[in-house]
């Protein structure tokens, strides 16, 4: 199959997810378009298989804002027709499935049949699609695409029961790839942050309200009244000052060092004991998977579908969204050394169910079910 894929190239989980389904795919020897304004972070592979077509978004004094769904509307059917793709798959409905709608139809007019898959990741449905001004426009493009596919139960619950949706929505976890995402012997860097044998936590993110990081912080505070321990902060964001002020409201600055943006993040999680997910709103929780793959037991909130991947009292501990007590408790509870072990096992154990050769596959099905279902509906 020649497949163009369409996703934001920024740190996010939704441009990770499509990055790494892309380069998954392309070692098995499917043709592999990326169609974005810059080239994605993590499409860091070289393959012959692989291409970037980048969007070209050109300012006009007329526009306050230049009009990327158009730009990239426009460049999508250059690259269905010049590439002769067979199918477009694209992640976070906004506002890339309404774009694809758009370029299916302009190929249409020229004989030209692509069928569109959409990912539904997180936040273009239950945030950004639920706003009055975007809601028809989501329920419209989701209904239009050929394939649906949602990252957890709870996001297509969600879905459902805030859209009206005609469209079949199928679950496709989000996957972790084992080789590159595994516990490395990091130990001088463990040293470095923890000389006393401290016990380290860490969280990532992209530091916005809806991650919470100050319950990260608050609980981190709790934690270092009764043990030793360290705090990691990975990440950046508009939340990031208010951290750095809450720090030292606390007085933790000697022992939270915050990291900014990683790309190799599966090196601090190497050394780390615990995981911190305090989230609002969280559909999966790819950053907790991968911390998972690196042996790290999970504390998470029970929001949307961290439950699917977190195992209370299993892989980690579940609790209340903003129940700092609690959250200290059960922290205490895994980081105890004849607890931490066995956490950390089945931490691991847990993530190799999401190991990207046993998603992929549902993937592939998913595309040629939906190719074969559009053009026979085409025939009709």
């Amino acid at each position: 199959m020649n497949i163009g894929i369409v996703c934001y190239p920024t740190f996010g989980g939704s441009g990770v997810v499509a990055t790494e389904l892309g380069k998954a795919l392309s070692k098995k020897g499917y043709k592999i378009h990326f169609i974005t304004y810059s080239q994605p972070t993590r499409l860091d592979l070289f393959n012959e298989n692989l291409f970037y077509h980048e969007v070209d978004i050109k300012s006009y004094p007329l526009f306050e804002h230049a009009p990327y769904e158009l730009a990239l509307a426009s460049k999508m059917v250059n690259v269905v027709k010049f590439e002769q793709l067979d199918l477009l798959h694209v992640h976070y409905a906004i506002p890339h499935a309404s774009a694809a709608y758009m370029a299916k139809q302009i190929l249409k007019e020229q004989g030209i049949h692509i069928p569109v898959v959409t990912t539904l990741h997180g936040t273009d449905i239950t945030l950004v699609g639920k706003d009055p001004s975007y809601e028809p426009v989501v329920t419209f493009s989701i209904n239009k695409s050929d394939g649906v596919t949602a990252v957890s139960e709870d996001l297509k619950k969600d879905t459902l029961n805030h859209f009206d949706i005609k469209n079949h929505i199928e679950v496709i976890p989000n996957f972790i790839d084992l080789e590159r995402f595994k516990k490395q012997k990091k130990e001088h860097f463990k040293q470095a942050i923890c000389p006393n044998g401290e016990k380290l936590l860490v969280h990532t993110s992209n530091f916005r309200k809806v991650k919470r990081v100050d319950d990260v912080i608050r609980v981190f505070n709790e934690v270092r009244k009764v043990i030793p321990a360290k705090l990691l902060l990975v990440g950046d964001g508009p939340e990031r000052d208010k951290m750095e002020r809450l720090c030292r409201q606390l007085g933790t600055c000697d022992d939270v060092r915050f990291l900014g943006k990683l790309e190799a993040v599966e090196e601090v999680l190497s050394v780390a004991d615990l995981f911190l997910m305090p989230s609002e709103k969280e559909s999966f929780g790819l950053a907790a998977l991968e911390a998972m793959a690196c042996e790290v037991p999970l504390l998470s909130s029970n929001a949307g579908g961290i439950p699917e991947l977190n195992i209370d009292g299993v892989t980690g501990y579940v609790c209340e969204i903003g129940d700092v007590v609690t959250m200290t408790a059960r922290a205490l509870d895994i980081l105890k050394d004849e607890n931490l072990p066995t956490f950390k096992k089945n931490a691991l154990e847990r993530a190799k169910e999401f190991d990207i050769s046993k998603i992929l596959y549902l993937y592939e099905d998913f595309y040629k079910k939906t190719i074969e279902t559009s053009f026979a509906a085409l025939a009709k």
